[in-house]
């Protein structure tokens, strides 16, 4: 029997009102809670697994769909497969990227793929609300943390606005320089949210596979005084990064 936490079984209490396979859930969780079990360790066979524990391996199996539903561990198939202690998601709610990875207690880091000035298409254009002959400053950036890729930006800045952006440090907060520099601090933003596949040079940016599901946000943001200020479209890996959005209601709702 392997070492660590699986050295011991724990006494599963058969006659309580809290089934055998949530008691196992639990004592797992706790596990991965208490550092036993760390992010991307591999678990031991089911088969292992349900002798360890004194279950069938049906019983061990609800437990760990449970577990996997959840986000807490990964099933993987085939060569080198197995079920491994996924990796926290981290809750992003589209603002503030940095600032919320620092309250998980992560470090962020922005690496600049490329940062052109070039003219828009149609519907960066329409977004931007500018004509198709002025140009706008097109940055492209990988957001990571703790060196682990999450999302892969491609923004959009009028140039006309922004002059010398691409000349500053592209590293941090681009909102933060919208507002320092030019006094133009986005204050509202209209988002979609849709599913789209990750094409070869994208996957490679992010450490994903081609064709692995991603999670496309696009964006325009705004000043207060409704004056577009950046066009945008991020793509996040869903197995690191789980999107939330906050509601506020004003009146009824029916």
């Amino acid at each position: 029997m392997p070492s660590g936490p699986f050295a011991r079984p724990p006494d599963l209490d058969r006659g309580s009102r809290t089934s055998v396979h949530r008691q196992i859930e639990r004592w797992l969780t706790e596990a991965i809670d208490g550092g036993e079990l760390r992010p991307d360790d591999r678990l031991p066979t089911e088969s292992v697994l349900a002798q360890f524990f004194g279950v069938s391996r049906m019983t061990l199996r609800q437990a760990l769909a449970v577990l996997a539903e959840r986000g807490v561990l990964l099933r993987r198939r085939g060569r080198g497969g197995g079920t491994f202690v996924a990796r926290p998601l981290i809750d992003c709610d589209l603002t503030g990227f940095i600032e919320q990875l620092r309250r998980a207690n992560l470090s962020a880091q922005a690496r600049v793929v490329s940062a052109t000035t070039t003219e828009p298409s149609g519907a960066v254009a329409v977004a931007l609300g500018i004509e198709g002959d002025q140009r706008v400053h097109r940055v492209v950036r990988v957001r990571s943390s703790d060196g682990d890729p999450l999302a892969l930006e491609h923004s959009y800045f009028p140039a006309d606005l922004f002059p010398d952006l691409l000349r500053l440090p592209l590293t941090g907060s681009l909102y933060a320089l919208l507002a320092q520099r030019y006094d133009r601090q986005p204050a509202t933003a209209k988002e979609s949210l849709r599913p789209v596949i990750a094409d070869a040079s994208t996957a490679t940016l992010l450490g994903a596979t081609p064709g692995a599901a991603l999670l496309l946000v696009q964006r325009v943001a705004s000043t207060a005084a409704g004056l577009p200020v950046e066009f945008a479209r991020d793509v996040f890996r869903p197995d690191r990064v789980r999107i939330t959005v906050r509601s506020e209601w004003t009146g009824r709702r029916d």
